[in-house]
């Protein structure tokens, strides 16, 4: 076997075992059923690219109907999804992969138009983005019904059949945003000092593991994590680390940094560590695993960040053009990687449902082309 150090299984706190140590990063496809049930297409997507990760997170899942970011989203909102959400665990499992659902809520990034009202946040601060909507701050009764709805959407991922649910707190949805300083300018319980911001993100991973102890089976609670923000005032590597301590001392399954490149430089200037994800795993002393994420194109490049300290790699972009990653590394046929979308007819070749597809080409700089 080439590359073993990446195909060596491992076993979560949780017990989950995966076959090894490559996962699907969560990606959102905007081809769902508008009501957020999952389309035959997106179910062709996740079996194309879930023979050989070890683990396949899908996209984020709504959890409340004023948490809907994206057209095409999946929704997790009541037990009527059940079928649907098992449809793809069932695909995922046909590929001897474990299934995780993320669970998600958009907060003032659900644009108002989408949800025919106006989205909800910690404040009512909007985000630093041409046309974004001013949300409405939540209300004491709101906050809880979300934390349930956080809890409500594990009790289906079980009933679904998932091992596991990650819990989306990155890249400025509703947790991040109660965690930062430019979006959360609440004056109760909720805001203000890192330790009232942190409320709010701890209380739903509470709430999700209290439901996750119901499964009669190993399920998996992840946490996914953005390490700094570019807003003033934003999170800061201070704050985050503060995070970390607190989310160490729960009993979760792995904490999934999401940067858009590993190997980046910093988004702030006071972060002390090239890549920041290094930051995190040194303070967390080997007490809960890292899963690394951003650019892994090769297998070198996921070595590299197991030898840093990670648990597990996540591949995100290089998985939509290369579905066969895995049994190519495996099979030594390194050279044969895809690493840009073809020119033309790229939904058909690589089993892309068409509204992802369209948005990977219309975006500039996503994806590079052939």
């Amino acid at each position: 076997m080439h590359y073993p150090a990446l195909f060596n299984p491992y076993t979560f706190p949780s017990g989950l075992t995966v076959r090894n140590r490559v996962m699907i990063a969560p990606m959102t496809t905007w081809s769902s059923h508008d009501d957020g049930t999952i389309h035959e297409d997106e179910l062709a997507y996740i079996a194309r690219r879930a023979d050989g990760p070890g683990l396949f997170m899908t996209a984020a899942c709504l959890v409340h109907p004023l948490g809907k970011a994206f057209d095409g989203q999946w929704s997790a909102t009541s037990d009527e999804m059940i079928p649907s959400l098992r449809s793809a665990a069932e695909v995922i499992h046909a590929k001897n992969g474990r299934a995780i659902l993320q669970i998600h809520h958009g907060g003032r990034m659900c644009p108002a138009a989408l949800l025919g009202a106006q989205p909800v946040s910690a404040s009512a601060e909007p985000a630093e983005r041409a046309g974004a909507d001013v949300p409405r701050p939540m209300t004491e009764n709101e906050i809880h019904e979300t934390i349930r709805s956080f809890a409500d959407a594990t009790q289906r991922a079980i009933a679904a059949g998932y091992d596991g649910v990650e819990i989306h707190g990155a890249n400025t949805y509703l947790l991040q945003q109660f965690f930062s300083p430019h979006s959360n300018r609440r004056n109760d319980d909720w805001g203000g000092s890192v330790e009232k911001r942190m409320r709010f993100p701890l209380a739903v991973t509470d709430a999700v593991l209290e439901a996750a102890r119901s499964a009669e089976r190993p399920f998996a609670v992840g946490y996914r994590i953005s390490p700094e923000e570019i807003e003033e005032p934003g999170i800061t590597m201070a704050d985050t680390l503060q995070l970390v301590d607190a989310l160490a001392e729960r009993a979760l399954d792995w904490l999934h940094v999401s940067v858009r490149s590993y190997q980046a430089a910093p988004l702030r200037p006071d972060t002390p560590c090239l890549p920041p994800t290094r930051c995190i795993i040194q303070r967390l002393g080997g007490k809960l695993p890292v899963i690394g994420v951003g650019l892994i194109h090769s297998p070198e490049d996921a070595i590299s960040i197991l030898d840093d300290g990670c648990a597990a790699v996540a591949l995100g972009r290089i998985a939509l053009m290369e579905p066969e990653w895995v049994q190519k590394v495996v099979d030594g046929r390194v050279a044969e990687i895809r690493t840009t979308l073809p020119a033309t007819g790229g939904d058909v070749e690589l089993t892309i449902p068409g509204p992802m597809y369209q948005m990977l080409v219309n975006r500039d700089g996503w994806l590079p082309k052939a």
